[in-house]
């Protein structure tokens, strides 16, 4: 009886296309029922960064929720967060409160790393997470 090696599945929604083809990144991967989601942020569909931590904040976490879906999993199955932060000690209250509004409970492990810029300008704040489909089910 032979053990079947689980495949690489790359992840990228038809409105992140375009981040695969210029970037040459996919916005998550998912092997077996692990998910490695890319960084994600706080952007809007004109790629316009919102105008402070909090709103920031929610458009980075709606995006991870929607990779999360395409890959078939929920904001329930992140096991690990990894966010990076351009004003770490200024906006960690308000980036917490918004957290705290995905995982209200059941929280993953977290990482908060201060860094000096992000991919575009104005930008905040970054999410990157992993996940293990179907482990959030209660």
């Amino acid at each position: 009886m032979s053990v079947q090696t689980p495949k690489r599945q790359l992840i990228n929604p038809p409105h992140t296309q375009v981040f695969y083809d210029n970037f040459h990144y996919s916005q998550a991967t998912r092997v077996g029922d692990m998910i490695w989601v890319s960084g994600q942020v706080g952007i809007d569909a004109s790629m316009t960064p919102g105008k402070d931590i909090e709103e920031q904040a929610h458009l980075a976490f709606q995006a991870l929720q929607t990779i999360l879906e395409a890959a078939g999993a929920s904001l329930a199955d992140v096991v690990e967060l990894m966010t990076f932060h351009t004003e770490l000690q200024a906006d960690m209250q308000g980036f917490a409160r918004v957290k705290d509004q995905y995982f209200p409970d059941r929280y993953p492990s977290w990482t908060a790393v201060g860094t000096t810029e992000l991919a575009l300008p104005g930008l905040r704040v970054e999410i990157r997470a992993v996940a293990v489909a179907g482990c959030g089910a209660p």
